[in-house]
C-alpha cells in the first residue's frame, strides 16, 4: 500500500503568495501540488473521499474549506489545471481517476465505495465507467468548494448547484490579463508617445484597459450574446472621446480618417481581449468559444489593417507633403 501524503486545511503565507502570483500568471504551470493520496486531520476507514485537481488554487480552496473535517484528498494528475479546464482537455477525466484510485491503493484504505467530485468536473467524468473499473460511484459534490461542510450534513442544495460569475470572480481575472498584455502596452504606449504624442498613446492604453480590466466588469449588463460583439461595443464607445478630438483639432478630412482609424483599431483590440474572456467564463461553452473566434477573428483582423493603414498613409501623407 502507498504512503499516505498529509496536508491542513490551514493556508499560511506560503499558500498566499503562491496564490497572487497564480493570479498575476506568474509561472503559470509551476502551480501545482503532487497527485496521490492526502490525509487531511485524523481520517479513517468511514472518511470521505474528496476528489481534486493538483492546481494549487483548486486544491487549497478544497482543504481550506474542509477545516474540522477528517478526509481523504484523492489528488488527479491535472497538469497543473483547473478543475473545471481540466475536465474541458480530458486531463481531469474517467482514465485520471481509475488510475489513481488503484496506485493509491485506496480501496484498501476505506470501507466505503464513495467517491466527492467537483461539480465542475462532470463533463470530463464517466461515473457510470469509473463504478464498472473501480467499484467506487461518483458523487457531485457543490460548485463551490466552500458550501463542503453544510453539503455533507444536509446534502446539494438548489443555491450549491447554480454556476454564477460575480463581480468578485469576474474582478479576480483582470491582474493576469494584463500581465498577459503588459509588455506589448509598455513597448507601444512608449513608442506612439515619441511618435505622436500623449493622444495616441493614450488611445493604446485605453483599449488595453477597455478590453481587459472594464470588460470583465461591466460584462453582465453589455448588450448581445457574446463576449465579442460585447467588447466591440466598448471599444466603440471608448473610443468617442478620441474620435471626437480629431474630428474638432484636425482639419478637414485628416480629422475623419484619424478618427475613423482610431475607432476601428480600438474596437479590433477591445474586442479581440474580450474574446479572450470566454476561455475563463461561466458563460462560454467550448462549442461556443470555438465558434465565436472563427465567426470574429476574421473581421477583427480587418478592421485593425484598415485602421492602421488609414492613419499610416494620413501621418506619412501629411510628413511627406502629399497631401
Amino acid at each position: 500500500m502507498n504512503d499516505l501524503m498529509t496536508t491542513t486545511s490551514v493556508l499560511g503565507s506560503r499558500e498566499r503568495r503562491d496564490h497572487l502570483l497564480a493570479r498575476l500568471g506568474h509561472r503559470r504551470m509551476e502551480h501545482r501540488v503532487a497527485p496521490g493520496l492526502y490525509r487531511l486531520g485524523g481520517p479513517d476507514r468511514s472518511s470521505p473521499v474528496f476528489v481534486s485537481a493538483n492546481y494549487t488554487l483548486s486544491f487549497d480552496a478544497l482543504r481550506s474549506a474542509l477545516h474540522g473535517i477528517d478526509a481523504y484528498i484523492l489528488v488527479l494528475d491535472t497538469k497543473g489545471v483547473n478543475v473545471w479546464c481540466a475536465a474541458g482537455k480530458g486531463t481531469f477525466g474517467t482514465d485520471e481517476l481509475v488510475e489513481r484510485i488503484e496506485a493509491t491503493a485506496l480501496a484498501e484504505r476505506v470501507d466505503h465505495r464513495r467517491l466527492i467530485l467537483p461539480q465542475l468536473s462532470a463533463p470530463g467524468v464517466a461515473a457510470h465507467e469509473v463504478k464498472a473499473r473501480t467499484g467506487f460511484s461518483v458523487e457531485y459534490g457543490p460548485v463551490r468548494a466552500a458550501d463542503l461542510p453544510e453539503y455533507l450534513s444536509t446534502g446539494a442544495t438548489e443555491e450549491m448547484r447554480r454556476v454564477t460569475f460575480p463581480l468578485r470572480d469576474r474582478a479576480a481575472l483582470i491582474p493576469v490579463e494584463l500581465r498577459n498584455v503588459a509588455y506589448e502596452v509598455i513597448l507601444a504606449f512608449v513608442a506612439l508617445f515619441i511618435l505622436g504624442g500623449i493622444v495616441p498613446a493614450s488611445i493604446a492604453l485605453t483599449a488595453v484597459l477597455a478590453g481587459a480590466a472594464l470588460f470583465p466588469i461591466l460584462l453582465p449588463v453589455l448588450p448581445t450574446d457574446d463576449f465579442t460583439s460585447k467588447g466591440m461595443l466598448l471599444g466603440a464607445l471608448a473610443s468617442m472621446p478620441f474620435a471626437l478630438y480629431y474630428l474638432m483639432t484636425e482639419p478637414g478630412w485628416h480629422g475623419v480618417v484619424y478618427a475613423a482609424g482610431t475607432v476601428l483599431l480600438m474596437v479590433a483590440v477591445t474586442g479581440y481581449l474580450a474574446l479572450n474572456f470566454t476561455g475563463c467564463s461561466t458563460y462560454a461553452s467550448r462549442t461556443g468559444v470555438k465558434g465565436e473566434i472563427f465567426r470574429y477573428i476574421p473581421s477583427l483582423v480587418a478592421m485593425a489593417v484598415v485602421g492602421l493603414v488609414m492613419i499610416a498613409v494620413t501621418v506619412a501623407g501629411t510628413m511627406l507633403g502629399w497631401f
